[in-house]
């Protein structure tokens, strides 16, 4: 059943019982047509319009979404987009770290802009034009994973039938994607003029940086039990993660240990180990103990931050890969690198030299620990040495090489001579 209550007036009987429309307490004030209607569950459901024309409209449009299985209760997306975020985060089946960056992102930079918003009033060119001010003012994988975020809480809003459509996913949506920049690897020179530079105690860092390739967490969560002497092996199996303020022990990026040959030379420098307990994967997670390889300064785990200020980049001035510190207010070091110099290099020397020494690109994405050999491909092909010549080679070969049958002819002309 469904139908249009003028809420202005309202009809009485008289005395000699006819009908008689009287204003009612609300005359001249509010909307003044009502739709209401049924909904699939059997709940009577009403929204108010100014004209009659628009409140019949609306329970024809009701009607077909019902009867094709569309129907969306309009209130619903009276909803604040504040409100579903909250849902949404709670409900991330993500590893922490993961989840706190959502939660960092969203609360910088999404919920500023949308969060007292209800759900059904974005538009797509509102997003964009959010997506534009970011871009202006963020780094390409800020803005990615912003978007990431709001199209997310868009998803659920559809899922749970507060909207129709995720206003997200319209053509006119456009996100900025990430320029793609061609690695160069460091030179033999100067990775050794950085490891030499290194204090001693954290001299085998950069060393088993360069000889197995590891990422800068799973070297820092590197084990001794960890380490195969018989067979020259490393079993990736760990890393060291920040969540938040604290710490713990997780799974290599990707949840995928791995297996990584390791050099005689490495295994003559490994030193005593650090006993550390640390949670695993989650804060309030089981307490975990390793010998840890690598300690600092007052015998604990490696900080990433600690390391990378007080060695990694002190090390980069020496051999001259960044210029010496500034001072700030505070008369703190403040050091002039980008992504371009950080411990990450050691992984792309790695590479460069397996690939140089003839190991394929699947053994190699199973060595760095890359899901996707074809990924591995896609960054460090232009790192396989001679390519062009090969390519070259190629084509000559087998483009200027004469027939046989031609060969055959040009040397029975010349005996005949």
């Amino acid at each position: 059943m469904a139908f249009v209550k003028d809420l202005w007036t309202k009809s009485i009987r008289t005395p000699d019982g006819r009908s008689q429309k009287v204003k009612t307490a609300r005359h001249g004030r509010g909307k003044r047509w009502l739709a209401v209607w049924v909904d699939p569950d059997g709940n009577e459901r009403s929204t108010a319009d100014d004209r009659k024309a628009d409140a019949e409209r609306k329970i024809a449009t009701m009607g077909a979404d019902i009867a094709r299985g569309d129907y969306i209760d309009p209130n619903a997306g009276k909803m604040l987009f504040g409100d579903l975020a909250e849902r949404w985060l709670a409900s991330r089946l993500v590893d922490p770290s993961t989840k706190i960056r959502y939660e960092y992102i969203h609360r910088l930079h999404v919920a500023p802009t949308f969060a007292k918003r209800q759900v059904k009033s974005i538009k797509p060119s509102q997003i964009q034009a959010w997506i534009s001010n970011l871009s202006s003012r963020f780094e390409t994988s800020t803005v990615q994973t912003a978007f990431l975020v709001l199209q997310g809480i868009l998803d659920l809003a559809v899922a749970d039938e507060a909207i129709k459509r995720n206003p997200a996913k319209s053509p006119i949506v456009q996100v900025p994607k990430r320029a793609t920049e061609e690695i160069t690897a460091w030179s033999d020179e100067r990775v050794h003029a950085l490891i030499d530079a290194h204090p001693p105690l954290f001299r085998l860092l950069p060393m088993l940086g360069v000889a197995c390739g590891l990422r800068q967490g799973e070297l820092f969560g590197l084990a001794l039990e960890d380490i195969d002497f018989e067979e020259g092996l490393v079993r990736v199996r760990r890393q060291i993660k920040k969540l938040g303020a604290d710490h713990v022990f997780a799974l290599p990026k990707n949840d995928r240990e791995r297996v990584v040959p390791l050099p005689e030379w490495a295994t003559e420098a490994i030193k005593r180990p650090l006993t550390c307990s640390l949670p695993w994967e989650k804060v309030d997670g089981k307490l975990r103990t390793y010998n840890l390889l690598f300690r600092w300064t007052d015998d604990r785990f490696i900080k990433a931050r600690s390391y990378s200020e007080t060695v990694w980049k002190p090390a980069l001035v020496a051999v001259g890969v960044i210029p010496a510190p500034n001072k700030d207010a505070r008369q703190r070091s403040r050091y002039a690198t980008s992504r371009k110099e950080g411990l990450h290099q050691l992984r792309h020397y790695y590479a460069s030299v397996m690939l140089a020494g003839g190991v394929s690109v699947k053994e190699l994405a199973e060595y760095l620990g890359h899901a996707d050999p074809g990924f591995t491909l896609r960054v460090n092909a232009h790192m396989m040495p001679g390519s062009h010549d090969r390519a070259r080679r190629a084509i000559d070969d087998r483009y200027l090489r004469p027939s046989e049958a031609a060969t055959s002819a040009l040397r029975d002309r010349h005996w005949s001579r």
